[in-house]
């Protein structure tokens, strides 16, 4: 973990009890330069008021903009240095006109690797993440070498451990909401081959070449355990097709086959970007998902447009009646709850803007909004439960002067433990509201737009048509292992009986029917597995 973390209160303290080794992040330590400087020619770099002797020192890193940096060979006085390579084309442009820079120091990381090869060692576990930091691309970044130098060091200094790699993929669903899902996948052991562990003991370059073939591993392993993709467009398209292909859409399938089947989709989308018969059938998708847009539908919610009129209608004035009840029980809920609502997105959008000012990987900074929101809730949620636990005390002292104090303190005490129940309770009614609301535009197009539903129909079964056969004739081709029957053992997805699936009947309110119901609930209010991956990273 960062060295910097440690020294927050809450993350140090859990990072301690975690056994977390620190790593000091050179970028944590940037300082600003004094002066200006300017390039002399593509190896030299002439300072104005710069103090080179005392602030730089070689192998030092000079940061020219957020994504362009040039390494230092050579400090020759307080105004000039010789850097270690050609300046290349971005650092040229900028470095034509006197700009500052900041000077992020050389670490010695020395320290680092020998605390990580004695808890290796010892048959302890590590784990570090290779990219180097967290962002909110659909594909993976360009591996840091710091897991294969300690891989390869330690089975160098201790020839009696025996190091595995084990690729480790965290595949997220709707991160920066409060509780999103995510699937961990792990990957076969990599082995560190003998003749690698040879070649790093050689140094130079087939040092080098030893480090790159185990970092290539790692690379291949990862991506093996998630999902990447070129672009969001493009996820989407992946996303919609394995929803359309008939052998997934007809079965039951858990959210980790979920984000199995999406890479291998994404696999052979790859393998047949240049096809033109892939080309046409994604152009097809994407329309089919700019039509859903306008519709404000949902691909699992198509086929629910069938329900004639007479039984859509009852649903719908039902549904509306529910809406209201729900909205009306978890109101309480969501006021109570407001402040800690109100506080995580204010700090989660400022923590926001900070990341993407200082990082060159972020997109939207998702994932740090997804931790702060984690944060604050985790501090502040006990917090504002124990205020209004006192606020409760204050009352009943004033209102119930009869009680004893250890009787108001226990009752105080019993609402602050019984109020994150409570508050969960409400959270769930308010969830369901929301899910019900979205149910309702499936049914309105039923009722009021019946034309345009039966088109959207006829679309989807084509598309669903097409990527089938395309999938089933060319998927051995991109894949050793494709299966048409792959999902044929399991569940058959139920099939909506009629758009009164899931309603509430006064005449029939068994344990079975409410566990039913509740299952259902996914599929019932519009936020089913099978629109969840559309902002999967």
């Amino acid at each position: 973990m960062a060295e910097s973390s440690f020294k927050r209160k809450v993350i140090g303290f859990v990072a301690r009890l975690l056994k977390a080794i620190p790593v000091i992040r050179p970028q944590d330590l940037a300082t600003k330069g004094t002066g200006t400087i300017q390039c002399k020619d593509n190896e030299r770099l002439i300072g104005q008021g710069t103090r080179f002797q005392q602030e730089i020192r070689p192998r030092d890193l000079l940061q020219l903009s957020k994504t362009v940096k040039v390494e230092v060979l050579e400090v020759l006085s307080d105004t000039e240095l010789t850097v270690k390579s050609q300046l290349n084309e971005d650092a040229a442009t900028l470095l034509s006109n006197c700009i500052p820079f900041k000077v992020i120091p050389h670490v010695d990381q020395s320290v680092l690797y020998t605390k990580v090869h004695e808890r290796l060692e010892a048959n302890d576990c590590v784990l570090i993440f290779p990219e180097g930091g967290s962002h909110d691309r659909t594909e993976m970044l360009p591996l840091k070498a710091g897991f294969a130098i300690m891989a390869l060091g330690t089975m160098v200094e201790k020839p009696n451990v025996d190091v595995k790699i084990v690729p480790v993929g965290l595949n997220y669903f709707h991160p920066n909401r409060f509780r999103s899902r995510a699937v961990i996948s792990y990957g076969a052991p990599i082995s560190v081959e003998p003749e690698w562990v040879e070649s790093y003991k050689q140094g130079g370059s087939a040092k080098r070449e030893a480090i790159a073939a185990l970092m290539n591993a790692g690379y291949e392993g990862l991506r093996s355990v998630t999902v990447n993709a070129p672009s969001f467009d493009v996820l989407l398209i992946i996303a919609a097709a394995r929803r359309l292909y008939r052998p997934a859409a007809e079965h039951k399938l858990s959210i980790d086959q979920v984000v199995e089947l999406n890479r291998r989709f994404l696999v052979g989308y790859k393998y047949f970007e240049k096809d033109p018969r892939l080309v046409e059938l994604a152009r097809k998708v994407q329309a089919y998902n700019e039509t859903l847009k306008y519709f404000g539908l949902r691909d699992h919610q198509v086929e629910r447009t069938a329900t004639n009129v007479f039984s859509a209608l009852p649903v719908l004035i039902s549904r509306l009646l529910k809406l209201l009840f729900l909205a009306f029980v978890g109101f309480p809920s969501l006021l109570a709850n407001s402040p800690i609502v109100i506080l995580a997105l204010l700090i989660s959008q400022k923590k926001q803007k900070e990341a993407l000012a200082g990082s060159s990987v972020k997109i939207a900074a998702r994932d740090v909004v997804a931790t702060w929101k984690l944060l604050v809730a985790l501090v502040f949620a006990p917090a504002l439960y124990a205020f209004y636990s006192v606020l409760f005390f204050v009352y009943l002292r004033l209102y119930h002067s009869q009680m004893d104090l250890s009787t108001c303190g226990g009752l105080a005490f019993a609402l602050w433990v019984a109020q994150p129940f409570l508050q969960y309770v409400g959270m769930r009614l308010l969830e369901n509201g929301a899910e019900i609301y979205r149910s309702l535009t499936p049914l309105v197009i039923a009722v009021f737009n019946r034309d345009n539903a039966a088109g959207l129909r006829s679309m989807r079964e084509q598309l669903s048509n097409d990527i089938t056969t395309f999938v089933n004739t060319n998927g051995s081709v991109a894949l050793q292992d494709f299966d048409p029957h792959r999902f044929d053992e399991l569940e058959p997805r139920e099939k909506q009986k009629s758009a009164l699936a899931g309603l509430w009947s006064l005449d029939d309110l068994s344990p079975a029917k409410l566990r039913a119901l509740w299952e259902d609930r996914l599929d019932f209010g519009g936020q089913s597995d099978e629109s969840a991956e559309e902002e999967s990273l």
